[in-house]
């Protein structure tokens, strides 16, 4: 097969990146992004243009939006007509443009992000201001381009009288760039700009005292004088808008949140939606009703609130979680020389102050052009009306006006253009009164050339006219401001107590990790055993507390979980609970909890002592466990186990000035005795200090906090089902990481091996299983108290039962005593 010659053959990868770099390079300069000098993107350029040159201008009645978006598509724009009307029906948005660019009649849409009516239904003009953006544009004051094909021309930027980039603000997204610039006050902006014009040098601070900030169309309160400064700086920045509230009285005790003013852009429908999704859902409880009563006079939503309810902290709750407060991110993108620039204030203004000053000489060069070839034209009438009877005499004399004209210029010096002036003279204008009007004419046309080349020749005088315009923009259009703008972002402190519905609920914690709160009255519909769990699991916690109390959690592999009591799950009492694995990641699949701790407030006077399976033994403050940031999801570490076997065999919580003493046992029956005071207390993520000098083989069943010089009785279970109490006290006291003393009598054959040990308790049941799965339900008050090297007694017939596979103590629920 030959090579054909009109065939390329190119790699895709070279012309997808020409024809994307090609694409992004239209959409930047010719779509999304507005330009410096007149603000507008090219779109709401042509659609102003093609209104005016259709003259559908603001002293002239209103026409069809159809007509005049098929005028602007068939001549300028070869585009959709739906892009096309959407954005005139946005520059006629008051709530989205500071000063509207185009009046509209019919349905525009609405800050509820209602759809305007279609084009053919409404009909729009130009506004009174957009007259200012196109002002002069007849006389060669910008550059014109042909259009898509080369039947028209079109204005490449607008003369525009006033700064409408910051005025009116622009938003877009195009390729690799967005723009984000906010809505000003006319009258400010116009302030700056002249203030700029007489300093050049002038500083971003002093430009500030003129144009304090955004003024946005819907008011609003904007916080953040400092970042401000920032955004107007570098052209980048964040502030805080939040809506103008106030809270009013009502009959009986209640409150109602009155909201008249919302953040810029918001969607008022939406937000008024997510308001009462939050009453809905209960997510804050003490709202009665949320209420739209907005209408033709003016925005209003009302949060009515039920009685006794805290209407700032809702207030806080509200613009924390809705749109009723929302950060505004300053991004000043513009075309500024075909470029896209960030730019700060003070570069735009100086962008607009250059072009403006180009639109004016070139004004004044187009109207000195027309002035001297008018004031050329008055010279030859002034003179033929001074020689009329000759003029008359020549043109009668001539054959036709081509050869009348060359009369003229040969017998009287006159030129060419002032010959045609003469010959096309309409007799009534040879009076008397005509040679003065004539003489006035000249005489203005003197003056109108003198100001006009003052202009050309002097800057001072091109900068007055330049101020002066601006001057009487301001003076014409210019509008008291909206927007409230506030030194300091206001931090938003929602009190947890708010959000909470208190109630009086029964939470319970299993050691396999199932975890609810359960209402009172499914609590007291049930008998306590009634309570739902697995064949295998039993009860580590369970006690009435509030909504707005919080538990920590501690697993056995060395973790701490933290709930809110609210946010456990609400679950009938008879129901199994939520496994801890559903909210938190990163927990093994054998972990177990070992202790459950409930707290108002985290204390500073109060520490974990947590104890190891393999001899180590650690006090962490309390209030190193305050939530963290992730704590829905994760848990945290309370104690470092670097052996995979190692575990937390229990956990406490005291008061630091507690005199309390360890007491350990391990299984092969060594106990010992030591101050708490000899526990060093360290940082959460630490392993801690030895405990106890363990034995091969060896380790800590469990230790218990005791009082020095009272009476604990302990039980202690061996792994051949004899039970035995005795006083923990009986060990006398030594020091920690001693090897301790005997709390049973060593037998050489089948000798007794610890497998449980607990303090003697109010709750005094243990549920014991056997291997061969015999159960026993023992009350350790059942046992007496023997000294130290008593084996106990047997609770069932070893042989026949098997050694102990399996014991915990037995935690019924219980209310509040009193119920507090």
């Amino acid at each position: 097969m030959n090579a054909r010659d009109d065939i390329q053959e190119l790699a895709l990868k070279d012309v997808m990146g020409d024809r994307f770099g090609r694409y992004s390079k239209y959409i930047i300069q010719e779509r999304a992004l507005p330009d410096i000098r007149d603000g507008l993107k090219p779109v709401q350029r042509r659609i102003l243009y093609a209104m005016s040159q259709d003259g559908n201008t603001f002293d002239k009645g209103f026409r069809k939006s159809a007509k005049s978006v098929g005028n602007i598509m068939g001549n300028y724009h070869p585009h959709g007509d739906s892009s096309i009307y959407e954005a005139m029906v946005r520059m006629s948005q008051d709530w989205k443009l500071r000063d509207v660019l185009i009046e509209m009649h019919g349905n525009n849409g609405s800050m509820d992000g209602d759809p305007p009516a279609a084009m053919r239904y409404t009909e729009a003009r130009l506004s009174k201001l957009s007259g200012e953006l196109l002002a002069d544009i007849e006389k060669d004051t910008v550059e014109f381009v042909w259009n898509f094909d080369d039947t028209e021309k079109e204005p490449t930027v607008l003369p525009a009288k006033y700064p409408n980039l910051l005025v009116n603000g622009s938003t877009g997204i195009s390729a690799g760039y967005a723009t984000e610039i906010p809505t000003h006050n006319l009258g400010e902006i116009i302030a700056g700009t002249i203030y700029l014009i007489d300093h050049p040098n002038a500083t971003l601070d002093k430009l500030m005292t003129y144009i304090p900030g955004p003024d946005f169309p819907t008011g609003g309160i904007l916080q953040g004088k400092k970042e401000l400064k920032q955004a107007y700086g570098t052209g980048k920045g964040r502030v805080v808008l939040r809506s103008v509230t106030k809270i009013e009285p009502l009959k009986g005790g209640k409150q109602q949140i009155v909201i008249n003013e919302i953040p810029y852009e918001v969607n008022k429908a939406n937000l008024v939606k997510k308001m009462d999704e939050i009453r809905l859902n209960k997510k804050v409880d003490g709202i009665a009703e949320v209420r739209d009563e907005s209408d033709r006079t003016g925005l209003q939503i009302v949060i009515e609130l039920k009685k006794d309810t805290n209407a700032e902290g809702i207030l806080n709750y509200l613009f924390k979680n809705t749109d009723l407060q929302v950060n505004y991110n300053f991004n000043m993108v513009a075309i500024d020389a075909q470029r896209p620039q960030q730019v700060g204030l003070k570069q735009i203004l100086e962008a607009y102050v250059t072009h403006r000053k180009q639109v004016i000489v070139r004004r004044s060069e187009f109207e000195l052009a027309k002035a001297r070839k008018r004031q050329h034209i008055v010279e030859g009438l002034i003179k033929a009306l001074s020689i009329l009877d000759e003029v008359i005499a020549t043109i009668r004399a001539s054959k036709d006006k081509k050869n009348a004209k060359v009369n003229l210029v040969t017998n009287y010096q006159f030129t060419e253009e002032q010959a045609e002036a003469i010959v096309s003279l309409q007799l009534y204008r040879l009076t008397n009164t005509d040679i003065t009007a004539l003489e006035e004419e000249a005489r203005e046309l003197a003056e109108t050339i003198t100001k006009l080349l003052a202009i050309l020749n002097d800057e001072e005088t091109l900068l007055t006219v330049l101020k002066t315009e601006l001057r009487e923009v301001k003076k014409n259009y210019a509008t008291p401001r909206k927007t409230l703008i506030e030194e300091e972002i206001q931090e938003i402190i929602v009190n947890t107590e708010i959000l909470i519905a208190q109630e009086e609920v029964m939470v319970t914690v299993t050691n396999e990790g199932y975890l609810k709160r359960t209402s009172l009255r499914s609590y007291g519909a049930s008998s306590p055993e009634e309570i739902g769990m697995k064949e295998t699991d039993y009860l580590v916690f369970g006690k009435q507390l509030n909504t707005l109390e919080h538990v920590l959690i501690v697993t056995n592999q060395g973790n701490m979980i933290y709930r809110p009591v609210h946010e456990l799950p609400d679950l009938r009492w008879k129901d199994v609970g939520e496994h801890i694995s559903q909210q938190i990641s990163g927990l093994s699949a054998d972990e177990k909890i070992i202790a459950v701790f409930d707290y108002q407030k985290l204390s500073e006077t109060r520490s974990f002592v947590f104890i190891s399976r393999y001899g180590l033994i650690k006090q962490t403050k309390m209030v190193d466990f305050s939530p963290w940031r992730s704590y829905k999801g994760r848990p945290t570490i309370c104690m470092n186990l670097k052996d995979e076997k190692e575990e937390i065999v229990n956990c406490y919580l005291v008061k630091d000035d507690d005199p309390l003493d360890v007491f350990l046992v391990t299984t092969k029956g060594f106990g010992l005795r030591y101050p708490l005071a000899e526990v060093p207390v360290v940082g959460a993520r630490a392993a801690g200090v030895k405990s106890i000098n363990l034995k091969e083989d060896d380790y800590v069943v469990n230790g218990v906090l005791v009082v020095p010089d009272g009476d604990t009785a302990v039980t202690i279970v061996t792994q051949r089902g004899a039970v035995k109490r005795m006083l923990a006290q009986e060990i006398p006291p030594l020091s920690r990481a001693k090897r301790g003393l005997m709390v049973i009598r060593e037998l050489k054959a089948h000798p007794h091996r610890i497998v449980y040990m607990t303090p003697s308790s109010q709750q005094p049941e243990l549920d014991i299983t056997t291997q061969n799965n015999t159960r026993y339900r023992v009350s350790e008050n059942d046992f007496p108290i023997s000294d130290r090297t008593s084996n106990g007694s047997f609770i069932g017939d070893e042989k026949k039962d098997g050694q102990i596979f399996d014991i915990h103590q037995v935690i019924q629920a219980k209310l509040r005593e009193n119920n507090e």
